[in-house]
């Protein structure tokens, strides 16, 4: 059978204007919309706003606000990661950070988790109702193959895929989506995949404290001897390079492993049956 065809207009004329081409035309509207919002949000340069330095260099003046106005803070918090997520923008570890730094890892982790999970469903529904009839129409064998088996293991795949950092988030996002994993086992192996990490970095950012104050204290009183190029001579920079430590990594893969064990052992059950 051979795939079909995106939309075309028909051939005798605006006239004819069929209703699988309005269909076709409202599915890829959602993604369009997605995509130009992320393009102007980088063309904007919004995710410049959440990059530890904007939050380090406005830490008082965050921290003063979000004392007098918490809930209002986490409500903004919380949309601010839906649209990080749903927009693909870089900087979800630069605010994951940023929000056990500025509320703490109690408040935090709560928070972007359920901010993540939001912004993937957004982005999971979009590519479904976008992609999933074009892509599922010209998957190879073997994707069809991991397709089966996240019909089969849904929840245990997603949990794998989320607690392994070696996945990109937004490609797990589009696989599951043209793979036909269920809302529902998309939205709770999301959820549940992604509290181990999101904790453990929201609870380095919590201790980030000490460490934007001192980096505040540097850059300022580099900038009061009025240097020729602040932008060089004066660099604000935080360290996450030592967040993602080899114990960490490897305990989110042990977890991963620990996901599958349902598949091992029903694949098990199987081999045992047929012999």
């Amino acid at each position: 059978m051979s795939a079909p065809r995106p939309c075309q207009n028909d051939p005798n004329g605006p006239a004819a204007d069929t209703a699988p081409e309005a269909a076709c035309r409202r599915r890829w509207l959602p993604l369009a919309i997605l995509a130009a919002l992320a393009c102007v949000a980088f063309a904007v340069g919004w995710h410049e706003f959440l990059t530890l330095k904007a939050v380090g260099l406005n830490y008082e003046l965050l921290r003063q606000f979000i004392a007098a106005h918490l809930h209002i803070a986490v409500a903004l918090y919380f949309a601010a990661y839906v649209a990080v997520v749903a927009l693909s923008l870089p900087c979800a570890l630069a605010l994951t950070l940023a929000g056990g730094l500025l509320f703490g890892w109690k408040i935090a982790t709560p928070a972007t988790v359920a901010g993540a999970t939001a912004g993937a469903t957004i982005v999971f529904v979009v590519a479904r109702s976008s992609l999933g009839a074009v892509m599922a129409s010209r998957v190879g064998p073997w994707l069809t193959r991991l397709r089966d088996g996240f019909a089969e293991n849904a929840l245990s795949y997603l949990l794998f895929l989320r607690l392994v950092p070696a996945f990109p988030f937004v490609v797990v996002n589009l696989a599951a989506a043209v793979l036909g994993v269920p809302l529902r086992t998309y939205v709770l192996g999301t959820f549940l995949g992604i509290i181990p990490g999101t904790t453990a970095i929201a609870v380095a950012g919590a201790g980030l404290g000490s460490v934007i104050k001192a980096q505040n204290r540097s850059y300022h009183a580099c900038l009061a001897k009025m240097p020729a190029n602040p932008d060089v001579a004066c660099p604000y920079t935080i360290d996450t390079s030592a967040l993602m430590t080899r114990e960490l990594i490897a305990a989110l893969v042990l977890l991963g492993i620990v996901a599958l064990i349902p598949v091992a052992l029903k694949m098990w059950r199987a081999r045992d049956a047929a012999v």
